[in-house]
């Protein structure tokens, strides 16, 4: 349970639950991370499985452990993804890694010794439900856009098809599932992710951490991995842009981490931007943050549903985001948020745009605030998706 938009969304649905009518087991491959306190307390948390946890451990690490199949496993998905990277040249060749990784360490896992009515799958690969969970139903989720992740179809395709139900996050993203799996049609269906309202806007509440309450400038925030997929790159490109043009009194407030940190921190000092932008690191809660900023924005090459985008506009803010495939699912453009050129240049022309128009800002955040977030009716739908008598609670 690591800081990320799944794992809060997984949160989100277990709080939904209702626990008159299901009896939860839940399944971590580590019991780890800043979010396991989301976990409600009517889950059954199984035990931690010494073998589901080497995900989390180097190959070194593995071997110490005397787990030599699995470490070999690993090595030879490692071996192999690079192996296709150079020949394809794929540029992020860690879906079809990890895939590798499952195929190849899959017959020294265990199963689980037990049957259930519904297993569900909450993030992809879905390896573990679809061949070491015995069910009556297997329910699967999509969290990302299928239309820009590489990936072996053979190997993806016999994993989703064993799963009686497949949900996706957006309408987007079921449709370039199923540009991939035309196959897989009848069993898709769509949830968006669930949120709290009350919760994000209580814990928006607390006081904002240094540097962001004492700085009077123009405040951006964006909250995500720091990762290519993440875009952080172009925020920094586009900040330079704007630094260029005159906008002295920008500061930009990025709320996450990953293995790209080396990279960006490089280019930030690289353009002289060490004092307006701003890597912060792991936050529990990134919702002081975004409470504080003048515009909340999501430069991502590719999104499924992004969480934060979604909890921005809760917390009553303009939103600013690039027209990354399934961008149009997010937001209405011009209406609740904006949308633009996925690069260093649109970026920067948007967020000039909205740092001159305080009325649009106002307008795209009062409209932002307006809708339903909290997915009402969406967990009424996944029980009539899965043909289930029951009710939300």
């Amino acid at each position: 349970m690591e800081i990320g938009g799944v794992e809060r969304s997984l949160a989100a649905l277990l709080e939904h639950l209702d626990y008159e009518r299901f009896d939860v087991d839940l399944m971590l491959y580590r019991h780890q991370g800043e979010l396991m306190d989301l976990i409600p307390d009517r889950v059954n948390l199984l035990k931690e499985d010494p073998a589901y946890a080497t995900f989390r451990h180097s190959v070194k690490d593995i071997l110490r452990s005397g787990r030599f199949r699995i470490a070999g496993g690993r090595l030879l998905a490692r071996f192999r993804g690079e192996y296709v990277r150079r020949r394809t040249g794929i540029t992020e060749p860690g879906y079809y890694q990890m895939q590798l990784m499952w195929k190849h360490t899959l017959p020294y896992l265990p199963s689980l010794n037990k049957r259930y009515d519904i297993a569900v799958s909450y993030l992809w690969p879905h390896d573990f439900v679809a061949e070491k969970v015995e069910a009556d139903l297997k329910l699967a989720w999509i969290h990302t856009d299928y239309s820009t992740i590489f990936t072996d179809r053979g190997l993806d395709y016999e994993r989703w098809s064993r799963f009686d139900r497949i949900v996706a996050v957006s309408e987007a993203c079921r449709d370039a599932f199923l540009v991939r799996y035309p196959e897989l049609a009848s069993r898709v269906g769509v949830m968006e992710n669930l949120c709290s309202p009350d919760s994000i806007r209580k814990l928006a509440a607390e006081p904002v951490p240094n540097p962001v309450r004492e700085d009077a400038g123009f405040k951006l925030v964006t909250v995500g991995r720091l990762s290519s997929a993440k875009g952080i790159d172009l925020a920094v490109e586009a900040l330079r842009l704007l630094r260029s043009r005159g906008y002295d009194d920008i500061r930009w407030y990025v709320v996450g981490y990953g293995g790209e940190e080396p990279a960006i921190r490089g280019l930030v000092e690289q353009h002289g931007l060490a004092d307006s932008f701003f890597l912060l690191g792991k936050q529990v809660n990134p919702y002081p943050y975004m409470a504080a900023c003048d515009l909340y924005v999501q430069p991502s090459r590719y999104e499924g549903k992004a969480v934060a985008i979604t909890e921005a506009q809760i917390l009553g803010k303009p939103v600013l985001i690039t027209r990354y495939p399934t961008a149009a699912s997010q937001i209405r453009n011009e209406e609740d948020g904006l949308i633009v050129e996925l690069s260093p240049e649109g970026v920067a022309e948007g967020i000039e745009r909205l740092y001159r128009d305080a009325l649009l800002r106002n307008r795209l955040a009062e409209n932002g605030g307006l809708g339903d977030h909290s997915g009402s009716g969406q967990l009424e739908a996944l029980y009539g998706f899965l043909n289930l008598e029951v009710e939300a609670r």
